[in-house]
């Protein structure tokens, strides 16, 4: 058995398709069995400018089960996650796999994809191998973009081609998975698929962090955020404001970068707000560690239609801690979060009086999640879906989650 693994983040890169593609690659390599042979294409790190980390272009693992696990990584233009960087980079991607795969027969597809185009490629050697596909969908693209982008012209002429790569791709998939059960209404003009809904997760690296450091008297109360500074999260909406209201008595540090970040600092100026501090993408035991010295951890999407579908990875990794939760955001992940996440101050994206009313009426104080902890192991999550990917090949897998059909 020969299985294609498509994804355009894999480790060292710091993001949520890296920590989920990661895992969920070892695990499958281990299910295999002899003379199997899972081929993962992926990229260089290049998630972040800010965060450049050295990775082999080749890697060839052989498993004690006799199966092979060969990773190669594609080195892409940098990028400051601007659309237009992100054609660049993709399309270098785009080309190479087709090159390097043009030499060998596959039985399955795997892809994961946040963007569309990697699951669009992936169907895209499926439908021409005559093979099985499996997605792993993350995010709608056709809906974030079009959101996001504010030229009606550009809009009007985007949108039927990127429907047409919907139909191309998810109606080929024979099983797709979706990361929230918000996209489920999406997704109901493809009825040949088969469905689960695997979630993000927690990985073992949060669930065995250690003890918090404890905060210095007197020093200002420290709202942390981790991760990406784009439009998707919307934080020059809500930051710059909050920050004002909130004054010395409170200090944002942010973790990441991304092509949005010039715009919140310049709104930063604007009003005046001296109390932000920006911090370059870090890896995961120096995050850990700035997650022990917070009082608040900061999750925020922008206010925009295609995110009430949408369930960011970051809530998974914050909740694995016992610090209290800011988290404007609205739809599905509202929904999940009022269900499975104890001690989190709700408000709506964008809406920094009700964030600066909360901060100020209730202190931080800590609690205990350690039912979620347990239910959202990354462990347990993939494999799971590590089996239900083998299902798709006929080997047997009765462990498999049940799959779903509309």
């Amino acid at each position: 058995m020969n299985i294609l693994y498509l994804t355009f983040y894999f480790e060292p890169d710091l993001c949520a398709g890296s920590f989920r593609n990661t895992p969920l690659v070892k695990e499958l390599s281990g299910l295999l069995g002899r003379g199997d042979r899972l081929h993962v294409l992926t990229t260089q790190p290049n998630r972040y400018r800010s965060f450049q980390v050295p990775a082999a272009a080749h890697e060839l693992h052989q498993s004690s089960n006799g199966s092979s696990l060969i990773i190669e990584r594609i080195a892409v233009p940098a990028h400051a996650s601007g659309l237009r960087d992100q054609v660049r980079s993709f399309s270098r991607y785009f080309r190479q796999v087709l090159k390097l795969t043009s030499r060998h027969q596959y039985d399955l597809v795997v892809a994961s994809s946040s963007r569309l185009f990697t699951a669009f490629l992936g169907a895209r050697i499926a439908r021409k191998q005559r093979i099985p596909l499996f997605l792993d969908v993350r995010d709608i693209f056709r809906e974030s973009v079009l959101d996001v982008l504010t030229n009606p012209v550009v809009k009007w002429g985007l949108n039927p081609v990127l429907r047409a790569v919907e139909r191309y791709t998810f109606g080929y998939a024979g099983h797709i998975n979706l990361v929230s059960e918000g996209f489920r209404p999406y997704f109901q003009d493809y009825p040949q698929a088969t469905y689960t809904f695997f979630t993000n997760g927690i990985d073992e690296a949060f669930l065995s962090a250690g003890e918090d450091r404890p905060r210095q008297p007197g020093a200002p109360y420290t709202i942390v955020y981790a991760g990406n500074i784009g439009e998707g999260q919307g934080l020059h909406k809500i930051i710059p404001r909050a920050a004002r209201e909130l004054g010395k008595d409170f200090r944002f540090v942010l973790v990441g970068d991304g092509g949005a970040r010039q715009k919140l600092q310049a709104a930063l100026e604007a009003v005046g707000a001296d109390n932000v501090e920006f911090r370059k993408p870090v890896g995961r035991e120096a995050l850990i560690d700035l997650y022990r010295k917070a009082d608040y951890l900061f999750l925020h999407l922008n206010d925009l239609n295609a995110f009430e579908r949408v369930l960011p990875s970051k809530i998974f990794e914050y909740a694995s801690t016992d610090k209290p939760i800011l988290a404007g955001v609205a739809g599905y992940a509202r929904h999940f979060i009022r269900r499975h996440v104890d001690h989190c101050l709700l408000f709506d994206p964008g809406d920094a009086d009700t964030l600066v009313r909360r901060l100020k009426e209730f202190p931080p104080t800590r609690c205990s999640r350690e039912a979620f902890r347990q239910r959202f192991q990354r462990k347990s999550i993939v494999r799971r879906m590590a089996l239900e990917i083998l299902r798709q090949t006929g080997h047997p897998a009765p462990e498999a989650e049940t799959t779903h059909s509309f």
